[in-house]
């Protein structure tokens, strides 16, 4: 049996690691705030700290040792300085949640692979990520810190929309109102569902053949925008969605916000290469694509229509930008 401690454990993806923990038997324990939405497990033991309070957290834990500490909640250098002043020496395996968004862009070559460049000159939060590998990665070469870096990239569970606007783009599709796809939605876009990623990740625990390495967990399903827009559509039983394609770019000057995140990453096609993953965790494939992804999201949020928020703010840019994107037309 391994024990394990989660830092953050019932977010998008690190829910679905820790049920998938528990099914294989290990000592799961959660550390967070107590504040998110996704219920764990009876089996689990949560610890409630703020992860960005270290006295809290030394306090919290009490002097105890882990076999693995699965860090999902760092996103800046001094957050991952942070835990090694609590976790080095007393963990045997420190699993990193760096993301696939740090590679390349745009990539010179496809697939990616783990010896891909890491370089983003576009998204803040992709620097930061490359920043954060780089103290593990100097400490593992310096002290042997016993490090494993993973790399998801969109990962989702039912309650995850990966469209520009979330549940808004859905309301305004059931509306008969154009929602905005960037590009000319051909772009490949790999799409991996949480409960797939988890059977990588786990594979990874407490496996020695992991230390000192990074490894890319997406998965091989990479459907276009168009048909992930178009699967969210007949989920939410629309015929014929308003799909208005627009450039990344013209996306990023209406909502500067999303330029990031568009021309650092979605505006690519972006395929992997798994099977470096796949030699440590045979059982990984992707079985469930979006088409069935789509399913699940629209079934839970029909089912929750207190989660079906529509952002104002984005519902006027997106007017703004179709309407820009018509009359240019």
């Amino acid at each position: 049996m391994t024990s394990i401690l989660y830092i953050g454990g019932t977010g998008t993806i690190s829910a679905a690691c820790v049920r998938r923990s528990v099914a294989r038997g290990d000592e799961v324990t959660v550390l967070n705030r107590g504040t998110a939405r996704r219920p764990l497990p009876d089996e689990v033991e949560v610890v409630h700290a703020d992860v960005r309070d270290s006295d809290a957290v030394r306090s919290a834990l009490q002097g105890r040792q882990f076999d693995v500490v699965a860090e999902f909640l760092a996103f800046t250098p001094d957050h991952v300085a942070a835990d090694l002043e609590l976790f080095e020496g007393r963990t045997g395996q420190y699993v990193f949640i760096s993301s696939a968004s740090a590679y390349e862009k745009p990539p010179r070559r496809v697939p990616v692979t783990e010896s891909t460049p890491l370089r983003n000159p576009f998204w803040g939060y992709s620097r930061d990520k490359i920043a954060c590998e780089d103290v593990l990665v100097a400490a593992h070469r310096e002290r042997g810190l016993p490090v494993t870096i993973v790399r998801p990239s969109h990962t989702y569970d039912e309650r995850l929309l990966p469209t520009l606007g979330g549940w808004t783009d859905i309301a305004r599709m059931r509306a008969g109102r154009p929602v905005i796809v960037h590009g000319d939605g051909t772009t490949q876009w790999t799409i991996t569902h949480s409960d797939d990623f988890a059977v990588a990740f786990t594979a990874l625990l407490g496996n020695p053949a992991a230390i000192g390495d990074s490894f890319t967990i997406t998965g091989t399903h990479a459907p276009t925008w168009n048909q992930i827009y178009g699967w969210l559509a007949d989920a939410a039983g629309v015929a014929e969605p308003d799909l208005v394609h627009v450039a990344s770019e013209t996306i990023a000057a209406f909502a500067p916000d999303l330029g990031p995140t568009l021309i650092g990453d979605k505006a690519h096609s972006m395929v992997f290469d798994n099977s470096k993953i796949s030699a440590l965790a045979p059982e990984f494939r992707t079985t469930i694509t979006f088409d069935e992804g789509a399913r699940r999201i629209l079934a839970h949020y029909d089912a929750h229509p207190q989660d079906q928020r529509v952002d104002a703010d984005r519902d006027a840019v997106f007017d703004r930008i179709a309407a820009h994107a018509r009359t240019a037309g």
